[in-house]
């Protein structure tokens, strides 16, 4: 706030610190018709039963559908009552405190996946609309573990529910500025109000390639690795998926663990456990400061462990290449915020002899990918070095020794980005770089967020790696 020229007086100050601290009105209800809401938690186990707070006007039809190649219903009720309820100022980053209005048990034969919650209601109008009816529909979403993980499937897919907290604005605030009700970017979001999911745009192609090509898999949400570390013990591999962005320390340190012991890690994904946050509420809230890390409390301390800022930032220092391989601060943007627009979408290759690459017939510096662009929005690289044309680690960015770069394609930060990190060069041209590590167990890592469209476009270079990392990785060791 800007004030005219001259000293405020502390009779001033007062009143409004006092206004502005207190008084915390509610925010308005959606006129008319309408239905929200949100779960009681992310992810449940068959037998568990989800609870459901919802607000809104009349009765509520409900429908549930399991989400793949096709669509599945197991749930359908007709009448659910609900009513209107207060939309707390601050239900974005504490939540929304709805009761609950109904309750479903999960069948012990719902297969473990993601599930969309379908709801509607109508009424019959009145005498400012000529008696027509009207309506309102929202979805929710929550995931269902697998009965006796590992039993059905050696695969795991953790679905990115952080990343889809962190980018909902519902109730006034996200971990972003660009769509918040004040312009002011938030830093805590919490799950207990409605959520805007991500899964349509990366995952479910990939879900729906899986499934098509005979793959079953295995659900889990992100907080899961957190808070029931023990399922990774069930599996022989690990997915991530698309855009999987914000991890906390002990979802990371239960990874780290589980590929030390020789379990295996595919992140078909990119922007990677780019930014640390904190699950506090019992997991329902996170918390992030982001560029904003020198108002986190944990910066007044002397261990920054746990700074809710980049994994890669100087006083964290836990690069998130130690994990992957890669890392956002060596890749930024392709065909997105600015940054290389008419690039190619795809990657060139170093070193097709290489597994990964067996039945591509693909040569060295052949490219492939571009037609569904799958290097695209936000990209992880590394630190390289050339050597009679072929590029090689420094290891200075935490990528660890063993780590083959297979594959390349240039990124780079947006300009405006580089104000937050202070110790970040502007002229930086990094890649998103496609490669793999073995560290006990063995790590693949394809550098961008848009992987699963080249599955959804069908590209048979693109469907055949996957093929060759899920067969090779889920298998069992003779």
């Amino acid at each position: 706030m800007n004030h005219p020229a001259g000293k405020l007086s502390l009779a001033f100050l007062l009143p409004v610190f006092f206004s502005v601290a207190t008084v915390q009105a509610d925010q308005q209800l959606p006129p008319g018709v309408f239905i929200e809401g949100y779960t009681n938690q992310t992810s449940y186990a068959p037998g568990e039963e989800v609870f459901f707070h919802l607000s809104g006007t009349g009765q509520a039809a409900m429908q549930i559908d399991r989400v793949g190649l096709q669509r599945e219903r197991v749930f359908d009720r007709a009448e659910i009552a609900v009513s209107p309820q207060r939309i707390p100022d601050r239900a974005s980053s504490d939540g929304c405190g709805w009761p609950e209005a109904c309750r479903v048990k999960i069948g012990s034969d719902w297969k473990s996946g993601y599930y969309e919650v379908h709801l509607a209601v109508r009424d019959n109008g009145g005498v400012n609309v000529g008696g027509n009816q009207r309506t309102a529909t929202t979805t929710i979403f929550f995931i269902v573990r697998a009965s006796e993980p590992g039993k059905r499937s050696p695969i795991l897919l953790q679905l990115s529910t952080n990343t889809y907290n962190a980018y909902t604005n519902w109730g006034g605030h996200s971990l972003y500025g660009y769509h918040d009700r004040d312009g002011i970017q938030g830093h805590q979001v919490s799950f207990d109000r409605p959520i805007q999911s991500q899964f349509s745009k990366w995952e479910l192609p990939f879900v729906q390639w899986a499934e098509r090509a005979g793959y079953e898999l295995e659900y889990a949400a992100n907080s899961d690795l957190e808070f029931r570390p023990e399922l990774l013990e069930k599996y022989r591999l690990m997915l991530s998926v698309g855009h999987d962005e914000y991890w906390s320390s002990p979802m990371r340190d239960h990874l780290e663990s589980f590929i030390a012991k020789g379990g295996n890690v595919a992140f078909f994904s990119g922007n990677t456990c780019c930014w640390q946050v904190r699950s506090e509420a019992k997991g329902r809230v996170l918390t992030c400061y982001k560029q904003g890390f020198n108002i986190d409390p944990q910066y007044r301390t002397t261990d920054h462990k746990l700074l809710s800022t980049l994994w890669g930032h100087h006083l964290l220092n836990r690069p998130e290449n130690r994990l992957t391989g890669v890392g956002f601060l060596w890749g930024g943007y392709h065909r997105s915020h600015g940054q290389f627009m008419d690039g190619t979408g795809d990657y060139e290759v170093h070193r097709p002899e290489h597994w990964i690459f067996a039945g591509t017939d693909i040569k060295r510096g052949d490219r492939f990918g571009g037609e569904e662009s799958i290097v695209g929005y936000e990209c992880d690289g590394c630190e390289m070095v050339w050597r009679d044309g072929l590029p090689f680690p420094t290891g200075n960015d935490g990528t660890p020794a063993s780590f083959t770069i297979l594959g390349t394609c240039p990124a780079r930060w947006h300009p405006g980005d580089c104000y937050w990190y202070d110790q970040f060069p502007t002229d930086r041209i990094g890649a998103s770089v496609f490669g793999t590590y073995t560290q006990g167990g063995t790590v693949v890592t394809v550098g961008s967020t848009d992987w699963a469209h080249g599955l959804r476009g069908k590209t048979p270079a693109v469907e055949t790696i996957t093929r060759n990392v899920l067969d090779r990785l889920s298998a069992v060791k003779d």
